[in-house]
């Protein structure tokens, strides 16, 4: 992850301080939530003008309506333990399984740490379509690299890899030709997986 707002929130164990106070869920539109994004956005280095580009990098197939549209349906909330997992994810680097501490990691995996999630598992023959871009700061391409590392021996036909090299996270969803650059694409993919 690249994006600085999202490397200070998980380096700062934001998710385990709102565990500490007994917050379930994280939810990006709760008043603590806008409150304590405010404080991070005061941070030196941290530039949250456009906060759509602070959190996803910078888009760039965006226009007023479709961010209106999608402001007001997202960001969704979420569980405040995949906040948690997601911050130590960025901090240790690796992918692994929730990490519970070592005396419940021992008897939840028994082992202290817990253990990385195995991409070599991944089904030879499941369909998979990847899009990824060249400007996307939550999913960067070092670590969509990484995945399709692990998925060099794919079963020819059942991956397709797309780079948009121009894209960052919110073009995927909203943006004006992610209609004909990408949906169209998976549709395709998909019909010729039948």
């Amino acid at each position: 992850m690249t994006t600085a707002l999202g490397v200070i929130t998980a380096r700062s164990f934001i998710g385990e301080i709102s565990t500490m106070f007994g917050l379930a869920e994280f939810n990006p539109s709760s008043e603590r939530v806008s409150n304590f994004v405010k404080a991070l956005c005061a941070q030196p280095g941290i530039n949250c003008f456009d906060f759509l580009t602070a959190v996803t990098g910078k888009n760039c197939c965006l226009n007023a309506s479709t961010i209106d549209f999608f402001l007001k349906n997202e960001p969704q909330p979420t569980s405040t333990k995949n906040f948690v997992h997601l911050g130590q994810t960025v901090r240790d680097g690796m992918i692994r399984k929730f990490d519970y501490g070592t005396n419940k990691n021992l008897a939840h995996y028994g082992e202290a740490k817990p253990p990385e999630y195995n991409l070599g598992n991944i089904p030879r023959d499941l369909p998979l379509f990847i899009s990824y871009g060249g400007q996307d700061a939550l999913s960067d391409s070092k670590d969509v690299e990484t995945l399709l590392d692990h998925l060099k021996f794919h079963d020819v036909g059942k991956l397709h890899v797309q780079y948009v090299k121009e894209f960052a996270h919110a073009d995927f969803i909203i943006g004006t030709t992610a209609k004909d650059i990408v949906f169209n694409k998976i549709v395709t993919f998909f019909k010729n997986q039948q």
